[in-house]
């Protein structure tokens, strides 16, 4: 099967995102979806640690070690940005104030729950940050993640076996085989990447999917 690699995932994501937005971008994959910012659109990328206006990654050498993102990766301003206090940051996040919350996850069930900030390896201890806050604060949640773990396990489940950061909150997934839309029917499959057959993602996928239309 064809798997995006995490630029290909980023740009894809970042083709959904419409014109005006306000979007949070989280800690992991979501970050790169910064790097592509339409010519022909305004979206202005928000990072939890007090940042409206986060452009690409800067250029090797042309870092500025005062801007950095939650993930502590080095970004670059656009014109118009600016910075903040923590505190105004999150409420704009809770506020209602975003339009999108771009997040990476470790389970989705097929009823939109999220779980991203703890599993049962004791080597990761958990790490709450801001998810919640987005989970429940964007006006629509996207998920971008690998379809499965390193050990090819499923991360998209019938349920979350690993504490929840918010039930039913991820209106859409994007992991490396494809899209996915949560919806009140259940999961359906809005796109399959390259040459990648149905039967093959629901073969590899923990909940049941209903196929493209």
């Amino acid at each position: 099967m064809l798997r995006l690699n995490p630029e290909q995932m980023a740009q894809r994501v970042a083709a959904d995102i419409p014109d005006g937005s306000y979007v949070n971008l989280g800690i992991g994959l979501p970050t790169k979806v910064a790097n592509y910012v339409s010519g022909d659109q305004q979206v202005i990328y928000h990072s939890e640690n007090g940042i409206l206006g986060v452009g690409p990654a800067p250029a090797t050498g042309q870092e500025n070690p005062n801007l950095i993102n939650a993930g502590k990766q080095h970004v670059t301003l656009l014109p118009g940005g600016c910075y903040f206090d923590n505190a105004e940051s999150f409420a704009m996040m809770r506020g209602g104030h975003l339009d999108i919350a771009v997040l990476g996850a470790f389970q989705v069930s097929e009823r939109g729950d999220l779980a991203n900030w703890a599993t049962d390896n004791d080597q990761f201890p958990p790490a709450v940050g801001g998810a919640m806050d987005l989970a429940v604060g964007a006006r629509r949640l996207f998920v971008m993640m690998r379809h499965n773990t390193r050990d090819d396990q499923p991360k998209i489940l019938e349920a979350c076996s690993y504490p929840l950061t918010g039930a039913g909150v991820v209106s859409r997934i994007f992991t490396d085989l494809a899209v996915i839309d949560v919806t009140p029917k259940g999961l359906q499959v809005v796109e399959l990447f390259g040459d990648n057959r149905f039967d093959e993602v629901q073969a590899v996928t923990g909940a049941r999917l209903l196929p493209p239309v």
